[in-house]
């Protein structure tokens, strides 16, 4: 088998390409290469099945992959990150309208400290907060928790 003439055969490197670029959407998250490995794979087909020159096998490649990026990514990445969503909420709830204990000074423009389930947590508030007060946890923006005064 003569590999230099199979790896110089358009319809085998768009294949490769393709596989290239869904087994890279692993290592970079964010749910896009993987459509352009699938346009890279319809622009394979389109030219063995066809044999386009190389502008329209550009052209397929973009369009396809654009399509089916604008077509499929919301719906697909709904269905497989929902989980994360469901476990921001999760998280959520263990938070939310909880009461903590105020550990220093709160205020606008001044992060502070409370005590919640016997850890300290860096926490923020629009309202003045003094040591000892108690506090309602109202949001959480990753590991800071917005308070008000209970």
């Amino acid at each position: 088998m003569n590999y230099q003439a199979v790896l110089s055969d358009p319809t085998v490197l768009w294949f490769l390409a393709g596989l290239g670029l869904m087994l890279l959407e692993m290592a970079v998250p964010g749910l896009v290469l993987i459509f352009f490995g699938v346009g890279a794979w319809i622009t394979s087909l389109c030219n063995y099945l066809f044999s386009p020159s190389v502008n329209i096998q550009l052209l397929i490649f973009f369009v396809s992959s654009i399509a089916i990026l604008a077509l499929l990514r919301r719906q697909l990445r709904s269905r497989f990150f929902n989980e994360i969503k469901e476990q921001n909420d999760f998280l959520n709830d263990e938070f939310i309208g909880r009461l903590a204990v105020a550990e220093t000074e709160i205020g606008p423009g001044k992060e502070g400290k409370v005590t919640f389930k016997g850890t300290l947590w860096t926490a923020r508030s629009v309202d003045e907060i003094k040591p000892g007060q108690t506090v309602e946890i109202i949001d959480t923006e990753s590991i800071c928790l917005l308070v008000k005064p209970k």
